[in-house]
């Protein structure tokens, strides 16, 4: 017969046993939510790229859009916008695959230039390069801007120089993509002071990488010192946001 200390000790090794079974039965369930939402994303990205290449007509491969690059259905977001809305000025925070898709827009378009602020010249002449081999050198301009430390919000903040973009006035479209959240707090928060007072009347500023602190931040920033922008969420999966006037600015 068993005692009672042995039958306690039995019954307790068997809810630990319990207790595992049932935690590895949630894990599998939950990697199985995982992959079935991984499914869904990779779907939805192949999706957006497919019809990039169908609504741009591109002949050439666009580079990659997987790690720091913008993501296939923010860059349809981009395009959409573009081709509806026919922007003539472009302005960019970081250049590559996105400077592409808006110089192919701007180009069925048949007007425009896009202006794309780039820190890093090994970047800047792979931009350059790749609008070259697809034909897009005349509708997009890719300017060296070193991160310099510059008044910004009432406090010092390292952020593009921007005396490449003197001569321009008049934004229709702002794209923030950079600089690199790892360059300093609230990175891309300068474009709204240094960007948003060029705007033109019903001008839209796309930002990527919205569900990050520090563009959370920002936008949340903005939304003080912009109030005649509306902010609205955009379901890409980095997350953005696209900023407009509201309709009784």
């Amino acid at each position: 017969m068993i005692d009672a200390a042995a039958l306690g000790v039995l019954l307790l090794l068997c809810a630990c046993i319990l207790h595992k079974v049932r935690h590895m039965h949630l894990l599998v369930h939950t990697m199985k939510d995982d992959s079935r939402q991984q499914n869904a994303s990779l779907f939805r990205q192949l999706e957006a790229l497919q019809g990039l290449y169908v609504s741009l007509g591109l002949q050439r491969a666009l580079p990659l859009t997987r790690g720091w690059a913008a993501s296939p259905d923010f860059l349809q977001e981009l395009a959409a916008h573009a081709l509806d809305e026919k922007p003539a000025c472009v302005v960019e925070c970081s250049s590559g695959t996105s400077t592409l898709v808006l110089a192919r827009c701007l180009q069925i378009n048949g007007y425009g230039k896009v202006y794309s602020l780039e820190h890093d010249p090994v970047y800047a002449r792979r931009t350059r390069r790749q609008l070259e081999m697809h034909g897009l050198a005349s509708w997009a301009e890719v300017i060296d801007a070193p991160l310099l430390a510059q008044a910004c919000g009432g406090k010092q903040q390292v952020w593009y120089d921007c005396s490449g973009l003197a001569a321009v006035q008049r934004i229709d479209m702002v794209v923030i993509d950079g600089p690199p959240q790892l360059t300093c707090e609230q990175a891309r928060y300068p474009a709204g002071p240094v960007l948003f007072p060029r705007l033109s009347p019903g001008a839209a500023v796309f930002l990527d990488d919205a569900a990050r602190p520090g563009e959370r931040a920002a936008l949340a920033r903005w939304a003080g010192e912009f109030p005649e922008l509306e902010i609205c969420a955009l379901p890409c999966e980095k997350g953005a946001a696209i900023l407009r006037q509201r309709p009784f600015a």
